[in-house]
């Protein structure tokens, strides 16, 4: 099972939902940096269940244990090993499910590849793995701020079913200001129907998706390989490897496919010296290269698999069901959690291309 993601900058996730511990190796990490753990902390802090109506009411207090590769909060230059304990895992309430191939989940294929799955909480399947991602993101967002201190990135929900903020051009976007409801949606003009949609669906057993659109600013010029990999390949890859992803996209996405030339090309300027880019519909990457633009994308999520609605299936045995979870601790819409995984998997991509970038041109 491949589990690791990058090439100088690399990470491993490891665990299981309802096992001992998840977790993450980071290689890669030059020595002498100084790596904050209490960071790390906020980031999983924001991705762990229980903080709000709208997320899983699984309770974990997802405290992060450093194993390896730092010493006096300064990397060591050899991997750094990252660990969070499962506390509230309760594997009796996955009794009624076991013996059946749960719809939209990783139950039947995985058992088909495999020839055995994990028998309860979806094991590596389940989001709970992204908590390794999570810690290495931060890690991650910590090495690039050291080579260009500008460097931010933030992600907020965008869209929940069909409903859609009316800008995404927020001039003092922050993540005290994304992170002030628990939808982590800072269109004040929306949020309040996106969130009864979402309180809705869960009254009904039900789910909802949606996507989140994502400004890393301050990304250094030259990022990103001329061919397969291209910096936009490797972030669709990174994202499209979360839990319930749906859709890719850069710059103006499928927009772009709507427009001329004359009216998507982005000219360059020159502004204090510098050649600049005047318009940004590439979102900050052309020819796979990143241009020192904000980098803008969206991924968009489907709804959560685990609904407490009858559904039809069949068991492990081959024979056709009716089933509904007795059990479970799910959340009725996964974007909220997913800010902090959008953020991290492009912190991890990028982390990797700066280093790569530093590898080639001697710095």
């Amino acid at each position: 099972m491949s589990s690791s993601l990058g090439t100088l900058f690399k990470i491993t996730t490891f665990g299981e939902s309802h096992g001992g511990a998840v977790g993450v190796v980071v290689d890669g990490v030059p020595g002498g940096l100084k790596i904050c753990l209490d960071a790390v902390q906020h980031q999983l802090n924001r991705r762990k269940p229980g903080q709000s109506h709208l997320a899983s009411p699984r309770k974990e207090n997802d405290l992060v244990e450093c194993l390896s590769g730092l010493e006096g909060g300064l990397s060591l230059g050899s991997p750094i090993t990252l660990v969070v304990r499962n506390k509230d895992h309760n594997p009796t309430h996955y009794e009624d499910v076991n013996k059946v191939y749960r719809p939209s989940h990783a139950d039947f294929t995985y058992q088909k590849k495999y020839g055995i799955r994990a028998s309860s909480g979806g094991g590596r399947a389940s989001a709970r793995e992204t908590i390794g991602r999570v810690a290495a993101g931060s890690i991650a967002e910590q090495v690039i701020k050291h080579f260009a201190p500008d460097y931010s990135c933030l992600s907020f929900v965008d869209k929940v079913k069909d409903i859609e903020v009316s800008t995404r051009d927020f001039p003092h976007l922050s993540r005290e200001l994304i992170d002030e409801t628990a939808l982590r949606c800072p269109d004040k003009n929306v949020r309040d129907q996106m969130e009864s949609l979402i309180t809705n669906a869960q009254k009904n057993g039900d789910s909802v998706g949606g996507s989140i659109h994502c400004i890393a600013k301050g990304c250094p010029q030259g990022l990103g390989e001329p061919i397969f990999d291209k910096l936009q390949a490797d972030l669709a890859k990174a994202l499209m490897s979360l839990p319930a992803t749906r859709f890719f996209e850069i710059g103006l996405g499928e927009k772009a496919t709507e427009m001329y030339g004359s009216e998507h090309n982005d000219a360059f300027i020159s502004h204090g010296g510098e050649t600049v880019v005047k318009t940004n519909r590439s979102g900050g990457i052309q020819g796979g290269i990143s241009n020192g633009a904000p980098i803008l994308l969206r991924v968009g999520f489907k709804p959560v698999a685990t609904i407490f609605k009858h559904q039809n299936t069949t068991s492990v045995d081959g024979k056709n069901v009716t089933f509904k979870p007795k059990h479970g601790r799910h959340d009725p819409c996964v974007l909220p959690r997913a800010v902090p995984m959008v953020e991290a998997m492009v912190n991890i991509v990028l982390c990797d291309h700066l280093m790569r970038q530093r590898s080639q041109d001697g710095s």
